[in-house]
């Protein structure tokens, strides 16, 4: 079924036992979400779909079995290009057919949307003297939907109760934290009034994805905000990141999502008790990094927000024999979910999947294979890790 919103119907159905989710009356199941910034994007539009179009590409059947050793219930994919068409071929070609002796694995249901990412703004945002440059997009990108994102999910999605806030303005936010032109005296100007007035906060998007979990909802809340880094002494990719991140840290937070306004003109943000699980690739690190600081602290900290910590041996490991920026690395390399540079900045935990309270945490792990074991060939399939929490629902909603 087609929409404003793409929605993928049903179609027909390891080595890390999926929990199982009884909705039978009386049994509380047990959901695994995960995010994965899967790296499935390409240089030119309509190159995913081409990729995609046969069983044989080596990149899509790492990540296809990585996602089928984990064996997510919900899943985030970050960095899949924009392509409805891409989201069958997905899942004909590489999901459904068992990778390396893992089992295959269905999802029925589906989301993706349009992003910011390569959507021109005819303003020159980066200074550069030019217009219409991947920098000069809404969201960096070389054409409209690159490094775009996608929902995979066993249970239904309500699809009549979706969110989608792509359009919502920077400038709409109370107190944002506009990039400031260090050659002025005046604060937060680094864009005119007229970029401004257009200027949208998301870098790709952020989604209100409501899943029905047997007679329970859980809000799935996506997003992919920008790195950083890649800009000047203005720091308007910083600034952006924190604010990116500071929206769903308003609008899970009873009375201080009252400004936001989704794409459909809707005000506010989720209703007190309401249940969710935020996940996405945040692109930042609590303590190390470029971050702005406390940046993803607004979300780890919020009233309702559950800061589990998924881990694993293999990070630890992998920054020890990598070296580098590591070593001066504050942050316990145990909790990382990104391989990057050694020299800078390191790896990081920049990918969370953070569940809300009424919602009870089991069991939880970055998928980063230990070296000279049986998954190891895994871990260059992205610079990202697979991040999963395992949460059980109570039976109703919770009334903090």
């Amino acid at each position: 079924m087609k929409r404003a919103l793409l929605l993928v119907l049903p179609l027909v159905a390891g080595a890390i036992a999926a929990p199982v989710a009884d909705a039978a009356s009386g049994v509380s199941p047990v959901v695994r979400f995960a995010t994965f910034n899967a790296s499935l994007n390409r240089a030119v539009a309509g190159q995913l779909v081409a990729d995609l179009s046969t069983p044989d590409n080596a990149q899509a059947r790492k990540v296809a079995e990585v996602v089928q050793r984990n064996r997510p219930d919900v899943l985030l994919i970050n960095e899949f290009d924009y392509a409805p068409a891409a989201v069958d071929l997905f899942r004909d070609n590489y999901l459904e057919r068992g990778q390396n002796g893992a089992a295959g694995i269905d999802y029925p249901y589906a989301f993706s949307a349009p992003v910011n990412t390569g959507v021109p703004t005819g303003f020159d945002l980066n200074r550069d003297g030019r217009t219409g440059t991947a920098d000069d997009a809404y969201g960096f990108g070389f054409f409209p939907g690159q490094f775009g994102m996608l929902v995979l999910s066993k249970h239904p999605i309500d699809t009549d109760a979706i969110r989608t806030f792509q359009h919502f303005r920077w400038k709409d936010m109370p107190g944002a934290l506009l990039p400031d032109d260090p050659a002025t005296p005046a604060a937060g100007d680094w864009y005119s009034p007229a970029v401004l007035d257009v200027f949208r906060l998301s870098s790709k998007s952020h989604w209100d994805v409501p899943i029905q979990i047997g007679r329970h909802e859980v809000h799935f809340l996506v997003s992919h905000p920008t790195p950083p880094v890649f800009d000047g002494a203005e720091d308007r990719n910083g600034t952006r990141n924190h604010d990116e991140i500071r929206f769903w840290a308003d609008y899970l937070t009873p009375g201080k999502g009252r400004y936001i306004y989704d794409d459909n003109g809707k005000r506010g943000g989720l209703r007190f008790g309401e249940r969710f699980v935020v996940a996405g690739d945040q692109n930042s690190d609590e303590v190390d990094g470029d971050s702005i600081p406390g940046a993803v602290q607004q979300l780890l900290t919020a009233p309702r927000v559950l800061d589990v910590r998924p881990g694993s041996a293999g990070g630890v490991e992998a920054a020890r024999l990598q070296g580098g920026a590591n070593n001066t690395h504050m942050g316990d390399p145990y909790f990382d979910t990104g391989d990057f540079s050694d020299n800078a900045p390191g790896n990081l935990r920049t990918d969370y999947v953070l569940p809300s309270r009424g919602l009870f945490p089991l069991e939880s792990a970055v998928f980063w294979p230990l070296p000279d074991t049986e998954f190891d060939r895994l871990n260059d399939t992205t610079d990202h890790k697979l991040v999963r929490v395992d949460v059980r629902l109570n039976r109703v909603n919770s009334k903090e």
